[in-house]
């Protein structure tokens, strides 16, 4: 739901210029670089970036779920690790606190993600654990006034600058299942945290993720989210709809961008004397494109503002989420085909985008486990 067409449009129009005048031409640097520019990402804090989706009363901007996939779409487009920097602090990274902390622990943490003073990373996966996220290992075990954790959670992002972690661990080790984890809070300098060194992924360079090992880390009890064991994986699920939702509307943006630069390659050049867009396979492949970004675009309005009315979108979030990070995928692919040879080289931006989208097929929920959620929700509602 927007509440407020004006001011929305200002923020909206803030951020295309941003990306249009700032991040679009520093792409190249970041991928080379490996790291978002430090002075791009004082300005995103500057600009509120790190507090989209936190209320306004802990010093975000409170955007409805709408709101929020409309800035989205804007920031997809351009280059994913650019969000990917402040993603957390309004994802997983926040909304577990917020929707499941005490008043003590939202007063003391979501403010400073708010700003970007800190940021904030969501340990879950495990080197033996992704999908099934249940199975997890890490332990939490109670000694006193304060939890040992124990574990190594895989392929956290911005483990390597996280101020702090929201961490799955079990804290009933006789119980093998999702009631067993329980959720903490972890600030970064905690002794007994190890970071792994940073992977070396396939795309989305200047978006880092790492092993967090967890080696006899004491962890205040109070720190549990929410004061009490057993929620963890409650938590998790929680925030799923939000976040799916948010990833496929990024995917939405990309895959506009893509068909922006398919387009004017297509005009720009010549091939048999007249510009590939005058040739109809290449027409064919333009069109494929646009509306699928556009299918795509109508699914993610469609669940946000059914969210915003206070439905129950589960199935409709990982549908969006199954349809467009796949939709992206084949976007891209097309893309790279637009342009040819020119396509395959680094110097086109196409290039990179190709392997940057193959992620949104893995994280948030795999596509295969979107599948599952959607099927097992139909049968559900159906009996």
């Amino acid at each position: 739901m927007i509440r407020d067409q004006e001011l929305l449009d200002q923020l909206l129009d803030t951020i295309s210029r941003f990306v249009r005048e700032r991040l679009i031409p520093n792409e190249a640097r970041l991928a080379e670089d490996d790291a978002v520019p430090a002075e791009i990402l004082e300005q995103m804090k500057e600009m509120g970036l790190f507090g989209l989706s936190i209320p306004e009363e802990f010093g975000g901007l409170g955007l409805t779920m709408e709101e929020e996939a409309l800035v989205a779409m804007e920031i997809g487009k351009t280059s994913p690790a650019f969000r990917s920097v402040f993603g957390t602090n309004n994802g997983i990274g926040a909304q577990g606190i917020l929707i499941d902390g005490t008043p003590e622990q939202k007063a003391k943490y979501v403010p400073r993600l708010a700003t970007g003073e800190i940021i904030s990373s969501f340990c879950l996966t495990e080197p033996d654990s992704g999908s099934d996220a249940a199975s997890l290992r890490t332990t939490a075990i109670r000694d006193g006034d304060h939890y040992i954790l124990n574990g190594t959670k895989r392929f956290i992002t911005n483990g390597p600058e996280a101020d702090l972690f929201t961490v799955m661990a079990r804290t009933d080790p006789d119980n093998k299942g999702a009631g067993g984890i329980s959720a903490f809070i972890v600030e970064g300098d905690t002794p007994g945290i190890q970071r792994g060194p940073a992977d070396m992924k396939m795309g989305q360079k200047g978006a880092h993720t790492c092993d967090i090992i967890f080696d006899n880390c004491r962890v205040p009890a109070e720190n549990i989210i929410g004061g009490r064991e057993g929620q963890g994986f409650k938590t998790a699920m929680k925030v799923l709809d939000r976040g799916r939702l948010h990833i496929s509307a990024v995917c939405v943006g990309v895959a506009e961008r893509l068909v922006e630069e398919s387009l004017n390659f297509a005009m720009e050049r010549k091939q048999f004397g007249v510009p590939l867009s005058e040739h109809q396979l290449i027409q064919a492949m333009l069109a494929d494109s646009k509306t699928e970004a556009y299918a795509g675009r109508a699914m993610v309005m469609d669940a946000a503002r059914r969210k915003d009315a206070g439905e129950n979108v589960s199935t409709l979030a990982s549908c969006a989420k199954l349809f467009c990070a796949e939709m992206v995928g084949r976007v891209a692919d097309r893309a790279v085909q637009v342009h040819g040879g020119s396509g395959y080289m680094a110097e086109y931006a196409v290039e990179r985008f190709y392997r940057d989208v193959r992620l949104f097929r893995i994280y948030e929920g795999t596509t295969q486990i979107q599948q599952l959620v959607v099927a097992r929700n139909m049968v559900r509602e159906a009996q």
